[in-house]
């Protein structure tokens, strides 16, 4: 069930929410609230009912691991530090086991030349996201920086329906206080016109957008036919293009739905293709994921490192941003992504602090935005094969032709205007996040969601999944 599909909107969604908050009305929020539990369960089952057992089991122990470390009490003469870092492993090993154990076996028998069995194992939707979220629970639980939370409550912050699948990586301090207030359950027509507001217009960023370019870059990336200059510079800013509004647009619904049930769900996004350095672009991409890297695994490390230097913290940069580009998937492609990212980052820092000089605001942009598309270019490739397909087309300059380019052109027309169209909306004065914080229920917020919704819903035609939906 995708949040663009005419199942979740027009039956899943309405039908939630009606329930929710008439439960609410005529019960207690108790009620309504496990009752949005289950609903989410159900969101969750409804891809692979198999996968459900494993959610509900983790989120059994983490919370049970959790009550113990918030109490630091020893479990069988087991100490809290040894119970936190088994709990943590337990839910690596998980991860790993459906993420990354077929990707193990693959480069041991490469390296080998062993011929160990791969297995048939299908990866749990969202299991990277519900997972981080429940590590920071378990740390955070350690270092008693939790509330006695119930187990409902608990359960709902890691199934809640509009995070559940794709993010944002949302902190327990910051969703189950909100389910904890006393009018949660009460309709909020602002919040329900800002929320149906959102969710219209990342609706039309993923179906009109992002799908319009789904089989165009599906097509250059995994054709096999040489590619001129031209064409692999226009697959990867439509890449590039499609992967922020897709990403974005699904952020936006989430946003937009978590509004609807007055919970407020953390910004993922903050017009990223606009930073001027690759640390800037962090700050603004995929904000939850580079915020828990950062306090998680990026904080931990620097302390490892014992005292403090510009060389360490690089370090500690790179391995951060590489773990940042595993999380992704079980692919040398992320890791590549993670790698060059990492890189990037840390050399971002040097510069700031060993060179003075500052590039023009315009070249320190178009350098930053030419180094992401090319890196989002890695991202999308299915192997290094095809990057090196890519890149050899996309460097070689001596191949370039004026005439053959502005032929290409002319057969992908509908395309550059797409691409055209997505750059003129990321470049933008205001994003979306912005016109949400500046929202003002008129006629002309009205018009502009009725449009985004009304187009979103016409382009929603047997629509390609989210990307994110496979990490």
């Amino acid at each position: 069930m995708l949040f663009h599909s005419d199942v979740f909107i027009f039956v899943f969604l309405p039908v939630t929410f009606c329930a929710y908050f008439l439960l609410s009305s005529k019960t207690s929020e108790g009620v309504s609230r496990f009752f949005l539990l289950a609903a989410s369960l159900f969101f969750y089952s409804y891809w692979n009912i198999a996968f459900l057992p494993l959610i509900l089991l983790s989120i059994i122990f983490n919370y049970t691991a959790g009550r113990f470390l918030s109490e630091k009490r020893r479990i069988f003469r087991v100490t809290p530090k040894s119970i936190l870092t088994l709990a943590v492993l337990a839910n690596i090993m998980l991860l790993f086991y459906y993420k990354y154990y077929n990707f193990f076996i693959t480069n041991l028998n490469y390296v080998s030349g062993s011929s160990l069995t791969l297995l048939h194992i299908a990866l749990p939707l969202g299991l990277s996201f519900f997972t981080f979220q429940q590590i920071a629970y378990l740390v955070d639980s350690y270092r008693r920086e939790t509330k006695e939370y119930s187990l409902v409550n608990y359960a709902l912050f890691v199934t809640f329906f509009p995070q559940l699948i794709a993010g944002p990586i949302t902190h327990h301090k910051d969703i189950i206080s909100q389910f904890e207030c006393k009018n949660v359950g009460k309709i909020d027509y602002d919040n329900i016109a800002k929320g149906l507001f959102i969710f219209s217009i990342g609706l039309f960023k993923k179906t009109f957008i992002a799908d319009s370019l789904t089989k165009f870059v599906t097509e250059g990336f995994n054709g096999t036919d040489p590619l001129c200059f031209a064409a692999a510079w226009c697959y990867s800013f439509a890449a590039t293009i499609r992967i922020y509004f897709d990403f974005s647009g699904y952020a936006d619904m989430a946003i937009g739905l978590g509004l609807l049930f007055n919970i407020r769900i953390p910004v993922n996004f903050d017009s990223p293709y606009r930073a001027h350095s690759v640390a800037d672009f962090w700050r603004r991409w995929h904000i939850t994921l580079s915020q828990f890297v950062n306090k998680y695994v990026f904080m931990p490390i620097l302390r490892a490192f014992g005292s403090y230097s510009l060389a360490k913290a690089m370090t500690a940069i790179f391995i951060s941003m590489v773990i940042i580009g595993l999380w992704h998937g079980a692919n040398w492609t992320f890791i590549v992504f993670g790698a060059v990212h990492g890189v990037a980052v840390a050399f971002n820092h040097f510069w700031k602090k060993k060179i003075s000089y500052q590039l023009p605001d315009l070249a320190a942009w178009f350098i930053t935005f030419i180094f992401v598309s090319v890196s989002i270019t890695i991202f999308t490739a299915d192997n290094m094969s095809a990057v090196g397909r890519m890149f050899s087309a996309m460097f070689s300059f001596s191949s370039f032709s004026v005439n053959e380019s502005l032929s290409y052109f002319l057969i992908i027309w509908r395309k550059l205007l797409i691409i055209t169209l997505g750059m003129g909306i990321i470049l933008y004065p205001v994003n979306s996040v912005q016109r949400l914080n500046n929202f003002k229920s008129n006629y002309n917020t009205a018009v502009l969601a009725a449009v985004c919704f009304a187009i979103g819903i016409l382009f929603n035609m047997k629509s390609p999944q989210f990307i994110y939906f496979v990490f």
